[in-house]
């Protein structure tokens, strides 16, 4: 199975991020393909945690912790994907209101990890491989909204800092330097802002 997974992906992809942790936490080797966001292929997403069923589960095995995860990932993906491209083009009174949503829904999820190491608990889990492909992103947040995650989320600056110390995350998550250079040029492209 190894040397037929195929891993379609764009480099500053959150999701594509996703995959290739979760592949690494697997310890699955893929070939990476990238791809254009604007034409693309049309081959079968991989079920990474069904393949490879018998090493380090992503998600968890109880069905109502797993419903859990989902609605948490779901929201993660329907609130940030909305929130920082509002973010990015916005101006005046609209972009405070952006902001501060932004910041809403990261106390959020720092409510909802608490005290615990990870998502998972003491485990690193589904939730938490889908938010740290956030922290790519986090210094174009910054940059955008004009706040700083340190002051206004530490538990999830915290979380983030003990994730990038598995080296699955670390090697997989791309420099948030370049993230925001790309943000930049795609916003002049698509604006001329």
């Amino acid at each position: 199975m190894e040397n037929e997974v195929v891993l379609l992906d764009t480099w500053p992809s959150m999701f594509g991020m996703r995959a290739r942790i979760a592949l690494a936490e697997k310890g699955a080797n893929y070939e990476y393909k990238e791809q254009d966001l604007w034409s693309k292929s049309c081959l079968l997403l991989q079920y990474i945690d069904e393949i490879w069923n018998d090493k380090f589960p992503i998600m968890p095995s109880d069905p109502y912790e797993r419903a859990q995860v989902r609605f948490w990932v779901d929201f993660i993906d329907q609130k940030y994907n909305n929130t920082w491209m509002k973010l990015w083009l916005s101006e005046g009174e609209e972009h405070e209101t952006c902001k501060k949503e932004l910041i809403s829904n990261l106390k959020q999820l720092e409510d909802i990890l608490g005290e615990k190491a990870f998502y998972g608990g003491d485990t690193f889990g589904f939730l938490d491989i889908c938010l740290i492909t956030f922290y790519s992103w986090f210094y174009t947040f910054e940059n955008y909204g004009n706040f700083k995650m340190e002051a206004e989320c530490p538990k999830l600056m915290a979380w983030a800092k003990r994730c990038m110390q598995r080296d699955t995350v670390s090697k997989s998550l791309v420099d948030d330097k370049k993230v925001y250079d790309y943000v930049v040029q795609a916003i002049k492209n698509a604006f001329g802002k």
